[in-house]
């Protein structure tokens, strides 16, 4: 059984009457670093959303698995798939919709994590601390999928950091999607006043990509989402509102 829910106002959800079980998946890393961020990420969530049972997982890489989550949620309980992605892409339509109809216990998927504006909030501020003037060329780093609803999801992210900023934000992907990133830094330079370019990491934590995208030719590169100082609370929030939404979809 699957579900793709929308965002709601931000609140801690109260225990429902059947209990649900958090699933936080994300993707995995290698990096210890982003292994900590989103580490980090899933504690502030339990933390915040007492009395729910928050369970962390990964769709590749790391350890345990979506199914082997699953397997630990008691019967009788609901499981509620949020996943720490970005946009809905593959993993979340495919692996994760896959991972919920053969699930032992009832499973729903929430929506992914993006779009949304408190995603854009932390990008803004991430800007301002990198020290951005009104005059750069502004691009918005993805990972980039094969997925092309994923590339709408970035490509409207794109669109509401251009309105919240009051300037051009160019796109550009790490991989899997055009335009490359090297391709977008190119076009925001050739219409930069001040001739610098800023790239706003639209990554979720440190890792591969993330390197990718500091090794480009822009100006100054902002550090991912989760930088690895306290998760942002917006970002905590919106992963809480994302279990809130599907769980009260029941």
């Amino acid at each position: 059984m699957t579900l793709v829910a929308t965002p709601t106002p931000s609140h801690v959800p109260a225990a429902p009457q059947a209990r649900a079980d958090l699933l936080a998946i994300s993707h995995g890393t290698s990096s210890e670093a982003g292994q900590a961020a989103i580490a980090a990420l899933v504690d502030a969530v339990a933390e915040r959303a007492r009395g729910v049972r928050v369970r962390p997982g990964f769709v590749d890489v790391q350890r345990p698995d979506v199914p082997d989550v699953l397997a630990e949620v008691d019967q009788g309980a609901t499981a509620v798939i949020v996943p720490l992605l970005l946009s809905a892409g593959y993993h979340v339509h495919v692996d994760l919709a896959r991972a919920a109809r053969r699930s032992p216990v009832p499973t729903l998927v929430a929506a992914a994590l993006g779009p949304d504006r408190r995603l854009v909030d932390v990008l803004e501020q991430r800007l301002a601390q990198s020290g951005r003037d009104e005059g750069d060329g502004v691009v918005l780093a993805a990972a980039g999928s094969s997925d092309e609803r994923s590339v709408r999801d970035c490509e409207r992210m794109a669109v509401s950091l251009a309105a919240r900023l009051g300037c051009r934000v160019d796109v550009g992907f790490v991989s899997a999607a055009v335009p490359p990133l090297a391709e977008a830094i190119d076009a925001a330079r050739a219409a930069s006043r001040s001739g610098r370019v800023v790239v706003a990491t639209y990554l979720l934590a440190p890792g591969y990509f993330a390197g990718l995208v500091e090794a480009g030719d822009a100006d100054v590169v902002t550090a991912p989402l989760l930088d690895g100082g306290p998760p942002p609370p917006a970002l905590v929030d919106l992963v809480i509102d994302r279990f809130a939404a599907a769980a009260g979809g029941r």
